[in-house]
């Protein structure tokens, strides 16, 4: 026999070998070897019912985060830097006197930057001053206190008092995807039987599960301090939502 008729005859076996595990009686089949050492996957994640469900929580915020500072500007870098470092401190410590533990208060920026201006005279650029800029964010964990820590802090560092913005967010989440987790689970369930219902079947075991999350955006605040001690800031956390996808095949029975 040729070198042809034998490669012939290779390539006919491993085809028949194909379909043989094709026509299993269940109509699935695991891994199965070629003469080659190569595997191949006959399994197909199609078969069956394919349904997404989604679960959504709603709770009320417990963390308030501010994003503040203070911002000085004087002719010398010492003299600002000197300012802003006294009102810094001030700001500080009113958060920890008003219970923000100083974990939860990290630096988020800071700069010394030169003021210019364009001097028509001589067509160019001149300094006029330095401006230092020093911003944190502070976690207050007691939420009903936010309004009165807003107003300490814009007390504590006068003018060079900047409160950026505050948002809302839930510490500890784990039990409210619990929550969610639940109902997206039997969102698809009931979208699942319903489907196997409609195509005259019954619905089986499910065969696959993946899940999607997506943290919870916070939700935002901005222009929060317009003049201190005008008059005591109301601060309303709101609600939030905490939800949760799921992607789940079922087996469909006869």
């Amino acid at each position: 026999m040729g070198k042809k008729n034998w490669l012939l005859t290779i390539g006919l076996v491993s085809i028949l070998a194909v379909v043989g595990l094709c026509g299993c009686s269940d109509g699935t089949a695991t891994l199965a070897e070629s003469p080659s050492g190569i595997e191949v996957n006959l399994n197909s994640q199609q078969e069956g019912i394919w349904v997404s469900g989604r679960g959504v929580v709603t709770v009320t915020p417990d963390i308030a985060t501010l994003r503040l500072g203070v911002e000085v500007q004087a002719a010398s870098v010492a003299a600002t830097q000197e300012q802003a470092a006294e009102a810094m401190n001030e700001v500080m410590e009113t958060l920890t006197d008003n219970g923000v533990a100083e974990k939860d208060i990290q630096t988020q920026y800071f700069s010394i930057r030169q003021v210019t201006k364009w001097d028509r005279e001589t067509e160019e650029e001149i300094v006029i001053g330095y401006r230092v800029t020093n911003k944190v964010t502070a976690k207050i964990r007691e939420i009903d206190k936010a309004g009165s820590i807003i107003d300490a802090v814009a007390a504590a560092g006068g003018d060079f008092t900047r409160i950026d913005s505050i948002d809302f967010s839930v510490d500890d989440p784990s039990a409210y995807y619990d929550e969610a987790r639940q109902e997206a689970m039997a969102d698809a369930k009931a979208k699942a039987e319903q489907l196997a219902e409609l195509a005259g079947g019954k619905l089986g075991k499910a065969t696959y599960i993946s899940e999607g999350t997506q943290p919870p955006p916070p939700i935002y605040r901005q222009d929060i301090y317009e003049e201190a001690g005008a008059a005591s800031t109301p601060i309303s956390p709101g609600e939030m939502e905490i939800s949760l996808t799921v992607q789940v095949a079922y087996a469909l029975l006869d």
